[in-house]
């Protein structure tokens, strides 16, 4: 009796595997046909793709995706599941296509992952939204704000070289990635919300752990892929709950700071109005807003309209969200590339050396000023160099929602 359920059960398994994959293959007959003249590996049945990537690890993952560019070439497709597919390329060519686009600017689903945490700010959002954003953010990176904050840079700066001397005291190889990502949590916590995090002395901080935590089960997400379907993930994943805390946690922190600069600028703009404009040099450590006084991302926010309106503490919150994740993780990785590929060849720290010598003397103690780095032209060449080598990041997604044609070969391939 058991042999004949598993065989029916078996039976209806196939039979069920065999009418789905007929499916699709009529519904999407068209994608079928256009993506069939792209390389790839063999995909399975319903699941496409998907078993490629079980049971990886972030660096696996970077290896399959070599080993598949060495096997199929600049660009090829990857099924993930019966009807979506993903194109890979490496040629300039083709990611100019698409990059230069004002078109096709939506962002892959896995994007979707993060909405939970940066809402719909500007790495995720599109379309309308997605331009008015930009437009309001797009001031904040003006040299002259960004000189405002090279005092933030050196005073940070001066904290990671000693805690990285103390780690160093036996003369032992160590990882330096922790220690840059704290400096770099500390350095875009004050220039996009204006407040002093000091993650670096005190890493152990409710929301310093909260960002960590909530950075890996993201990367657990993007690479297991049956975690990345949202019902199983808030049904049957253990970090689930995890994950919601510390979406809470960091939510509650920055609404904190939000209010707390809101009610600050109604202050100071009462102030102004009784008694005039609030001298820069005030004793009292306010800055004022309107001289540009270290014009933190959130400042320029809670000053912005759109339509007329200010934009609400959600919409706020989604952008300074985005900047302390993007901002942090992507610094951390290109910093500490860069350092590692400048340890590998002698002859470039030691031209390096001669350089920073030359244009800042041999004072440790004096402070960078945003004209020094101007004039460190190697630097900003081995810089530009390691980002080529090892780009923050690797691997980014557009959907394309209409038909549009790269390499010579045209076709849909949206969702």
């Amino acid at each position: 009796f058991g042999y004949s359920i598993r065989m029916f059960f078996l039976i209806y398994l196939v039979a069920f595997v065999a009418l789905a994959t007929i499916y699709f293959r009529i519904k999407h007959w068209r994608r079928y046909e256009l993506v069939a003249k792209f390389p790839g590996p063999p995909k399975l049945p319903l699941i496409g793709n998907s078993h490629l990537y079980f049971n990886k690890k972030p660096e696996d993952v970077i290896n399959l995706m070599h080993g598949m560019i060495v096997k199929y070439g600049k660009l090829f497709r990857v099924w993930i599941g019966p009807y979506q597919v993903a194109f890979f390329s490496t040629d300039p060519k083709d990611l100019e296509v698409v990059l230069s686009s004002t078109k096709h600017i939506t962002k892959n689903n896995l994007y979707n992952f993060l909405k939970p945490w940066l809402g719909t700010g500007l790495l995720i959002s599109t379309g309308q939204k997605w331009h008015t954003r930009r437009k309001i953010i797009t001031p904040t990176f003006h040299f002259k704000i960004l000189e405002q904050f090279t005092e933030v840079f050196n005073r940070q700066g001066a904290t990671l070289v000693r805690l990285l001397r103390e780690k160093h005291t036996n003369g032992e190889s160590f990882n330096i990635y922790p220690f840059i990502n704290l400096y770099a949590l500390d350095v875009i916590s004050e220039s996009a919300m204006g407040m002093q995090l000091n993650s670096q002395i005190d890493s152990g901080s409710e929301y310093v752990r909260a960002v960590s935590e909530i950075s890996q089960i993201m990367s657990t997400r993007f690479i297991k892929v049956w975690q990345r379907n949202d019902f199983l993930f808030n049904n049957f994943v253990a970090a689930k709950k995890d994950h919601d805390r510390c979406i809470k946690v960091m939510h509650n922190f920055t609404e904190n700071i939000i209010q707390q600069r809101r009610e600050k600028l109604i202050e100071m703009l009462d102030g102004e109005q009784e008694n005039g404009p609030v001298p820069v040099d005030d004793k009292n450590g306010d800055e004022e807003f309107y001289q540009k006084k270290r014009m933190a991302l959130l400042d320029v926010l809670l000053q912005a309209t759109v339509d007329g309106k200010p934009l609400s503490n959600e919409d706020i919150r989604e952008e300074v969200d985005t900047f302390m994740f993007e901002g942090h993780d992507t610094t951390t990785s290109a910093m500490s590339f860069a350092l590692y590929a400048i340890s590998r060849h002698p002859d470039v720290q030691a031209k390096l050396y001669e350089e920073i010598v030359e244009v800042l003397g041999t004072d440790k103690n004096a402070p960078v000023t945003y004209r020094h780095l101007q004039n460190l032209k190697y630097m900003e060449l081995v810089i530009k160099e390691s980002l080529r080598l090892y780009p923050p990041v690797p691997i980014y997604g557009r959907r394309i929602e209409e038909d549009m044609e790269i390499s010579e070969l045209s076709g849909t391939y949206n969702r």
